[in-house]
């Protein structure tokens, strides 16, 4: 497996980029993963830190998680997201293609089963046509987008994406299996298409502007290169 990043650090915060496949930290719904070592393990081990989430990612998305150093500062910098003093940018593949710019409002429902609000802005960055058959079309389309979601509701820009009938690529839970299955046998990529790519935010302590930028997996950069290979358009 891929080794997590460090991208940011003071010693408040430390910000570092989360491979796929990676728990942040073991918990009750991550039950059946308890063998795996997870960020919280990583950076006790490798960098001795004990460390606290300030928000969470799924087990299938990579990119920037930040975390305290402090228990006592976890607050502060929580409620930059509480307060959406905080601008998150995401990367995702989507099944078909999407229109050029949009909202997404749509209340998504919390592990207790209540619904909260939820709003997700998405740009468009490019379009796909491969020549690939995927049931019940000839070919397969694909859009290319940036997500900035306003709320930070648990699964929600995976959720939004299937809202507006555009799932993301290679998510098992709300995505389309016919292209996620395409993607694993024809192309070898079983992977979830969603990065945290840029988080910017003013530190609530040192009062600077801070600003942090993910890469994306090579596997990103492998599959986009086999679309050049196999697109019906330009």
């Amino acid at each position: 497996m891929t080794e997590p990043i460090v991208l940011y650090e003071d010693e408040y915060c430390i910000a570092v980029c989360k491979p796929n496949r990676m728990l942040v930290h073991h918990s009750h719904y991550s039950r059946n993963l308890q063998e795996e070592e997870s960020l919280f393990e990583w950076l006790k081990v490798s960098l001795e830190i004990e460390a606290f989430p300030v928000h969470r990612l799924d087990y299938k998305t990579s990119g920037i998680v930040l975390l305290c150093k402090e228990k006592s500062y976890v607050n502060e910098f929580q409620d930059l997201f509480e307060n959406q003093s905080i601008e998150k940018k995401y990367l995702a593949l989507l099944r078909g293609h999407i229109d050029e710019k949009g909202i997404i409002d749509s209340p998504v429902q919390n592990d207790r089963g209540n619904y909260k609000t939820a709003e997700t802005h998405y740009q468009l960055l490019q379009h796909f046509t491969l020549n690939i058959e995927v049931e019940p079309y000839p070919s397969s389309r694909y859009s290319l987008v940036e997500f900035t979601p306003k709320t930070g509701r648990m699964h929600q820009l995976r959720i939004h994406a299937n809202k507006i009938s555009h799932p993301i690529i290679g998510d098992t839970k709300y995505g389309n299996r016919h292209h996620n299955r395409m993607f694993a046998n024809e192309l070898h990529f079983p992977n979830l298409f969603l990065h945290a790519q840029f988080l910017s935010f003013t530190h609530p302590i040192l009062n600077t502007k801070i600003c942090i930028e993910a890469q994306l997996p090579e596997f990103w950069n492998e599959c986009l290169a086999q679309f050049e290979g196999l697109k019906l358009d330009n």
